[in-house]
């Protein structure tokens, strides 16, 4: 198990309240220069984490698969869009495609690679959302996302420290 992720759920338990708390003061008076703030702050993030040592997003969530996605993987997959869906996907309590599975059924988890990581769903290119514009209305996913990756965790007590929200 990566060491990034030994007490990650307990940490980012231990602060839910207080990154709750700390939104709902921002989203008062967002900073205008908060999206810059906080992709900064994924850069810095990014370059010293590499995803393939932890893959603990590909382990134990599923992403929202849209329709784009599906045609673009069923066609690599060389599979028809009803047989992928079929195989792969369930629909979830939001009425949203997600993975039957966990791990993810394209996830090499000797190495925490991605079988089709050239055509992977735009929810898994776009993960953890840390670098998305209007970070604001992001806010409740961020922070269920620091439970469940170490850089987002980081990146939200790094955004604590350079942007107080008091």
């Amino acid at each position: 198990m990566d060491k990034d992720l030994e007490g990650l759920t307990e940490l980012a338990k231990e602060v839910k309240e207080e990154n709750i708390k700390y939104f709902k003061r921002l989203k008062k008076r967002v900073p205008k220069r908060l999206d810059l703030v906080v992709r900064e702050i994924h850069e810095e993030e990014f370059e010293r984490t590499d995803c393939l040592t932890c893959g603990n997003c590909c382990k134990t969530t599923s992403p929202m698969f849209t329709h784009k996605d599906i045609e673009r993987i069923a066609k690599h997959l060389k599979m028809k869009v009803a047989d992928f869906i079929t195989q792969y996907l369930k629909i979830d309590e939001d009425d949203f495609h997600v993975l039957k599975t966990a791990p993810c059924s394209f996830l090499d988890e000797r190495d925490n690679s991605c079988f089709i990581y050239d055509v992977r769903p735009k929810a898994c290119s776009e993960y953890p959302h840390t670098n998305r514009k209007k970070f604001i209305q992001l806010a409740d996913i961020t922070v269920k996302n620091t439970e469940i990756c170490p850089a987002t965790y980081r990146i939200m007590e790094e955004l604590k420290k350079r942007l107080p929200s008091s």
